[in-house]
Parts: C-alpha cells; structure tokens; sequence
C-alpha cells in the first residue's frame, strides 16, 4: 500500500502568499478609486450650471405632457445625483500611499510596465515615489 503524503506549506511560503494578497489589495483598490475619480470628458459642469438647469426643469415640467415631463423628471433626478456628487471630496491619498508601497513588488512579480501603469492611469509622480521608472519591463 503507498502511503499519502501530506504537503505542508512552509512559514516563507504562507508569508508570501500573504504578501501578495495584501499587494494586489492595495493596487486594485488604488486603480479603482482612480477610475471612481476620473474626470469625465467635455466641458465642466459647476453648480450654478446645474442648478439653472435644474430651475429650467422646474418651469417646463407645469407644461410638459407626460411622457416629456418622465424624461424631465429623470433629468432632475440626475442633476441632483450630479450635485451631491460635486459636494462630495473624495480623499485618495490612504489608497494612494498603500499603492506606493506595493505597487514595486506587485509590478515586477506580474511583469507590469511603467507604460501599463500609466495607461490605465496612474500618474508619473505616483509611480517615482513607488520606485518603477520608464526602464523597467
């Protein structure tokens, strides 16, 4: 009878399992609040431009037939959505240091490029102070 051999995983190995979790965490939470934070194509709306809208809204919907005042109605729902949006800072700096400090080690164990990193957005300062340059990969 062959007898069954139990694997274990050594210390080294379970920490750098952990390692890698907690790289991959810190660098797909970065990315996504950079994709979260990405500035919308065209011309900026500010407040003021959202709220005359918003009051242009108001004055059609007591006029508009039905099926016009739904569209206007969702319209207005959507400006409102958009300014508390506006009102809305978001901070990304925590993600942002965690990305830096993984972001080396993740790149060279995946094979990322510096011109990868930068196309999906993440800027050049960010990736000096995390250590890739255009030479690697």
């Amino acid at each position: 009878m062959a007898t069954k051999k139990t694997r274990t995983m050594t210390d080294e190995h379970k920490a750098a399992i952990a390692a890698g979790r907690t790289e991959s965490r810190a660098v797909k939470a970065y990315l996504e609040a950079l994709e979260t934070n990405r500035p919308k194509r065209g011309r900026k709306r500010t407040p003021d431009s959202v709220n005359a809208r918003l009051a242009t809204i108001d004055a059609q919907l007591a006029d508009a037939d039905v099926v016009k005042r739904l569209t206007l109605v969702q319209e207005r729902l959507d400006l409102l959505a958009e300014l508390e949006r506006m009102s809305t800072t978001v901070d990304i700096s925590a993600a942002e240091a965690e990305f830096i400090a993984a972001a080396k080690a993740y790149g060279e164990r995946k094979g990322i490029s510096y011109n990868a990193w930068r196309e999906v957005g993440v800027s050049a300062a960010v990736l000096k102070q995390a250590g890739i340059s255009r030479a690697q990969i």
